[in-house]
C-alpha cells in the first residue's frame, strides 16, 4: 500500500514539474521575443546574458555568468534564436528549479516587464484603460488559460470563461453581442486571441461597460487569486482558539492541500496553516455558545472549529474544503489546470462529434445523392419498360402472322408426308427382304467367328505352355549359376586353408628351432653329468628307455604332420581321417610341397641328431627333452 502511494506520489512531483516548466516557459516566451526587437526570431548573446542572470535571481539560483558563452562557443558571435537558447535555458536553469524556492509571480513580473514596455501601448485618451496591475493579472490569467502552442492564443471558448468568471465577481451580466462581433474578426477567427488584442478588447470598455474601475480591479484580482493563485475559497470565519477557546474572526485563505488564516484580509498577518490530507474530515454541527452556522474540520491531530456568517456560506466552505481534500489525495495542485484539461478534452469531443456530424452529414448528402442518381435510374427503367411493351406487342403480332404462314406451310408439307409415306411403305418392303438376307450373312459370320475363336484359344494355350518351358528353364540356369558361385565360394575356402597351413608351417619351424637350442643346452649338462655317471648308470638305462619312446612320439607326430599336409583340390570330398583328404593339389601348388618335405627332411634329422646324442643325457636333459618333444604334438 505505502509503495503504491510512495508511486503516485512520484507520479504527481512529476506532473508537477512539468506543469511548473510549462507555465515558466510561456512566461519566459514574453521575455525573450520581447528582446527580439527585429523580430528576426533572434536576439544577442548579451541581452540573453542580462535575461539570464535576471532569471537566476527571481528563481533563487546560482548563477553562472560564463555558462552562456560555454555553451554556445562553438557558435558565431551572431544572435541566437530560442531554438538554441531553450538547451541552455533547460540545462543551467529550469533543471535546477525547487519548487517553493521562489515565487512564481516575481518570475511573471521580471517578463511582463521586458514584454510590456514593446507590446502593450494602450491609448492615453481611453478613460477605460486598465491599471497596469490589473493588465499584469489578465495578462497571468491568459498565460494560464492559453493553449500549450506557440505562440500563445487563447481559444474563444476560454476567453468567454475567463469573461464569464470576471463578470460574476462583478455582479454583472456578460454582453455577449460584444463579444460575438469581437471573435468574429478574421483573425479571431483563424488564429484565436492573442495577449494582445485581448487586452485591447478588455481596454475598449465594451465588456465592463458601466462597471466602476475599483469594481473592475476587485473582480480581476479575485479571480486571478482563484485561478492563478489556486485560491479555493477566501473569506472571513469566527474561528474558536485552541488554547482559550475563545472566538476571534480571522480571514480564511483555502487552497489544495493548505487552509490559512490571517488576522485581516490583506494577508499580512498569517496566525496559522492547517494542512489537508486524505485523513482529514468536514463535519456539520450544531449551534451552541451563541454561534450559528458551525462546523469542524478534523485531522489527526486537532480538531478546528469554525462559524459561517449564514447556512450557504457553511455549505460553500464545507464544499470546497472537501473539494481541497480530494485534489491533494489525487495528487493535483490545482483545481483551475484541472478543469482547463477537462474543458479541453470537452472542446476535443465537440470538435469531433462536429466533424462526426459533418462526416455523418456528407454521407447523408451522398446517400441522397445515390438516391436521386436510382431515382432517375429507375425512370430510365420505366421508359425503357414501356417501349420494351410495345416491341412485345410488335412482336407478337409478327409471331402470329409467321404462325398462320407456318400453319399454311405445314398443311402442304403434310400432304406431301402422305405421298411420301405411301412411297416409303413400298421402299419398306424391299428393305425387310434386304434385311433377311442380312440377318442369313450374319449367321454365316457368327459361325465362322466361334471357329476363330477356338483356333485363338489353341494357340494361346501353346504360347502359356511354352512360356512355362520358358521359365522352367531359367530355373535351371539360376541353380546352375548358385552352384557355380558355391563352387568358387569352396575353392576361396580352399586357398585360405592352404595360407592357414602354411602360416602353421611357419609356427612348427619356429618351434623346431627353440628345440635345437634346448639340445644344445642338453648337450652342455650332458658333459656335466658325465663326470659324475658313475652314480647314475642305473638312470642312464632308464633315460635310454624314455628315449625311445619320445623317439616313438616323435615319428607318430611326424606321420600326423604328414597326413595333415597333404592338399586338397577343388570337388573333391574329405576322407574319414580328413575332410580334404580326396581333395588334388594343383600344379601352382608345387612350391609348397617341396618347401613342406624341405622341412620334413630337416625334422628327420633332428629327430636322428636326438637319438645319436640322447644316450647321453641325464634325468634332466630327459625331462627337458620330453617337455619339448610333447609340446610339439600341440598342433591345431
Amino acid at each position: 500500500m505505502y509503495r503504491e502511494e510512495g508511486g503516485r506520489e512520484r507520479k504527481s512531483y512529476a506532473a508537477v514539474d512539468m506543469d511548473l516548466r510549462s507555465e515558466l516557459l510561456k512566461s519566459i516566451w514574453y521575455g525573450f521575443t520581447a528582446l527580439d526587437l527585429e523580430k528576426s526570431g533572434k536576439v544577442s548573446k548579451s541581452q540573453l546574458k542580462v535575461l539570464s542572470h535576471n532569471l537566476c535571481t527571481v528563481l533563487s539560483i546560482p548563477h553562472d555568468p560564463v555558462a552562456l558563452e560555454e555553451h554556445f562557443r562553438d557558435d558565431d558571435d551572431g544572435p541566437v534564436s530560442s531554438q538554441g537558447y531553450m538547451p541552455y535555458l533547460n540545462k543551467y536553469i529550469l533543471d535546477k528549479v525547487e519548487e517553493g524556492c521562489f515565487v512564481k509571480e516575481q518570475v511573471d513580473e521580471l517578463c511582463w516587464t521586458l514584454t510590456a514596455k514593446k507590446n502593450y501601448k494602450p491609448g492615453k485618451d481611453n478613460k477605460n484603460v486598465l491599471p497596469g496591475k490589473d493588465a499584469f493579472s489578465l495578462w497571468c490569467l491568459f498565460n494560464f488559460l492559453s493553449e500549450d502552442k506557440y505562440p500563445l492564443i487563447m481559444v474563444p471558448d476560454e476567453v468567454e470563461y475567463l469573461l464569464k468568471k470576471m463578470c460574476m465577481a462583478m455582479s454583472v451580466e456578460l454582453n455577449c453581442v460584444e463579444l460575438e462581433d469581437f471573435i468574429s474578426k478574421d483573425t479571431v477567427q483563424q488564429n484565436g486571441f492573442t495577449v494582445w488584442s485581448f487586452l485591447d478588447m478588455m481596454n475598449s470598455g465594451k465588456v465592463t461597460r458601466g462597471v466602476d474601475q475599483e469594481i473592475t480591479s476587485m473582480a480581476i484580482e479575485e479571480v486571478y487569486r482563484e485561478i492563478v493563485g489556486d485560491v479555493l475559497k477566501e473569506g472571513y470565519l469566527w474561528k474558536k482558539g485552541q488554547l482559550r477557546r475563545n472566538w476571534k474572526e480571522r480571514w480564511f485563505t483555502l487552497r489544495p492541500g493548505t487552509l490559512a488564516y490571517y488576522t485581516s484580509e490583506d494577508r499580512k498577518d498569517r496566525q496559522g496553516n492547517i494542512p489537508l490530507d486524505r485523513d482529514c474530515c468536514v463535519e456539520v454541527l450544531p449551534d451552541r455558545d451563541g454561534k450559528r452556522c458551525m462546523f469542524c474540520l478534523k485531522t489527526l491531530s486537532k480538531t478546528y472549529e469554525m462559524s459561517a456568517s449564514d447556512t450557504k456560506q457553511r455549505q460553500e466552505w464545507t464544499a470546497a474544503i472537501q473539494t481541497a481534500i480530494r485534489l491533494h489525495t489525487e495528487g493535483k495542485t490545482s483545481l483551475h489546470k484541472d478543469l482547463k484539461l477537462k474543458r479541453r478534452e470537452q472542446r476535443e469531443q465537440r470538435e469531433r462529434r462536429r466533424l462526426a456530424k459533418e462526416e455523418e452529414l456528407q454521407r447523408f448528402r451522398a446517400l441522397q445523392e445515390e438516391k436521386e442518381r436510382k431515382l432517375a435510374e429507375l425512370e430510365l427503367l420505366k421508359e425503357a419498360q414501356r417501349q420494351a411493351q410495345a416491341l412485345l406487342e410488335q412482336d407478337e403480332m409478327r409471331r402470329r402472322q409467321q404462325h398462320d404462314e407456318m400453319q399454311r406451310a405445314l398443311e402442304v408439307q403434310l400432304r406431301e408426308a402422305e405421298e411420301s409415306r405411301a412411297s416409303m411403305q413400298a421402299e419398306m418392303i424391299l428393305k425387310e427382304e434386304e434385311a433377311e438376307r442380312q440377318r442369313k450373312r450374319i449367321k454365316e459370320l457368327e459361325g465362322l467367328q466361334t471357329s476363330l475363336e477356338e483356333a485363338l484359344h489353341q494357340e494361346i494355350k501353346a504360347r502359356q505352355d511354352e512360356e512355362v518351358f520358358r521359365y522352367a528353364q531359367t530355373g535351371l540356369l539360376s541353380e546352375e549359376e548358385e552352384k557355380m558361385k558355391a563352387l568358387m565360394a569352396l575353392q576361396d575356402e580352399q586357398e585360405e586353408y592352404i595360407r592357414k597351413t602354411q602360416r602353421e608351417k611357419q609356427e612348427l619351424r619356429q618351434e623346431m628351432e627353440n628345440k635345437t637350442r634346448a639340445l644344445e643346452e642338453a648337450q652342455r649338462q650332458l658333459e656335466e653329468v658325465r663326470a659324475n655317471r658313475h652314480r647314475v648308470d642305473q638312470d642312464v638305462v632308464a633315460a635310454q628307455r624314455k628315449l625311445r619312446q619320445a623317439s616313438t612320439n616323435v615319428k607318430h607326430w611326424n606321420v600326423q604332420m604328414n597326413r595333415l599336409m597333404s592338399p586338397v583340390g577343388p570337388g573333391e570330398k574329405r576322407s574319414s581321417g580328413g575332410s580334404f583328404s580326396r581333395f588334388q593339389i594343383p600344379s601352382q601348388r608345387d612350391p609348397g610341397l617341396r618347401l613342406r618335405q624341405r622341412s620334413e627332411e630337416q625334422d628327420d634329422e633332428s629327430k636322428e641328431n636326438v637319438d645319436s646324442s640322447g644316450a647321453g643325457l641325464g634325468c634332466e636333459g630327459e625331462r627337458r627333452l620330453s617337455q619339448t618333444s610333447n609340446g610339439g604334438m600341440d598342433i591345431p
